[in-house]
């Protein structure tokens, strides 16, 4: 067994190298029958918010030409979806944050559920950015646009660029931008190494990223477990990180580091 000097060596090399990171996790059980019936029941309730609230109300709201008027209804169905899939949501950290500032949410991602959740519970007007998959899901797909919610196709340098761009301008606007640094979920226990978008955008803009972690939620609805476990979820406000003065060229990989360095350690002490 490790020491825990030997631990927190390894985590400090994976960390300076962006390497794959793995921590204890509580398992799930993944033959529950209950656990199956409630992840079916999970998605029967997304699929219900979209087709019977958001589908009426984007044709409503795109006739009249107020798009921008869904974001109250997204923040409602992101917090029933979440309730409604048994978990309850524990924010800490809030204080660290300024009413009149726009921030970079970097996250970590273990679950679908972390995604509203990013959306619903920081406290600000966010955005989001996420693979251009997304698309695919019927009304969801549709009525990302209406919310400031954005795609980004990785395979693309020039799409991507483009996407950074309107993400950028937003957050100038006065919104702040919520991105999952992995690019993908992580299997439960894991973080996997940063993309570099989060660190560009934030550098563009100048606005401080807030490592965020969320706990626990790959135990309520972990990837490849295709069950859902009632549980409290825990997400973390950690300090920001201020960018302002700092360059893409001499600071990028620094800023990975410090973000991905405090996300890390709060995953393993917190």
């Amino acid at each position: 067994m490790k020491s825990k000097v030997e631990n927190d060596q390894n985590i400090s090399l994976a960390v300076k190298n962006n390497e794959k990171l793995e921590f204890p996790f509580r398992d799930s059980n993944k033959n529950s029958l209950v656990g199956k019936l409630r992840y079916w029941w999970s998605l029967t309730v997304a699929g219900l918010l979209l087709l019977f609230g958001a589908l009426p109300m984007m044709i409503i709201f795109r006739i009249i030409n107020r798009q921008i008027w869904l974001y109250p209804f997204c923040m409602w169905g992101a917090k029933t979806w979440i309730r409604a899939s048994g978990a309850k949501v524990k924010v800490r950290g809030r204080e660290n944050l300024e009413d009149d500032k726009s921030y970079i949410f970097v996250a970590n991602h273990k679950s679908y559920i972390d995604t509203t959740s990013l959306f619903a519970y920081t406290g600000k007007k966010v955005g989001l950015i996420a693979k251009k998959e997304i698309l695919k899901v019927p009304v969801l797909g549709q009525g990302i646009s209406f919310i400031n919610f954005l795609t980004i196709d990785r395979s693309n340098p020039e799409r991507a660029k483009q996407t950074l761009d309107k993400a950028r301008k937003l957050v100038e606007s006065g919104y702040s931008f919520g991105l999952f640094a992995e690019g993908t979920r992580a299997m439960p226990g894991e973080l996997l190494p940063f993309k570099k978008g989060a660190f560009h955008l934030a550098l563009q803009t100048g606005a401080a990223i807030v490592p965020v972690v969320f706990k626990n939620t790959d135990y309520i609805m972990g990837k490849k477990t295709g069950v859902v476990n009632p549980a409290i979820m825990e997400i973390v406000l950690l300090p920001p990180i201020e960018t302002k003065g700092l360059n893409e060229k001499d600071n990028l990989l620094d800023l990975l580091e410090k973000t991905r360095g405090a996300i890390a350690w709060e995953m393993a002490n917190g």
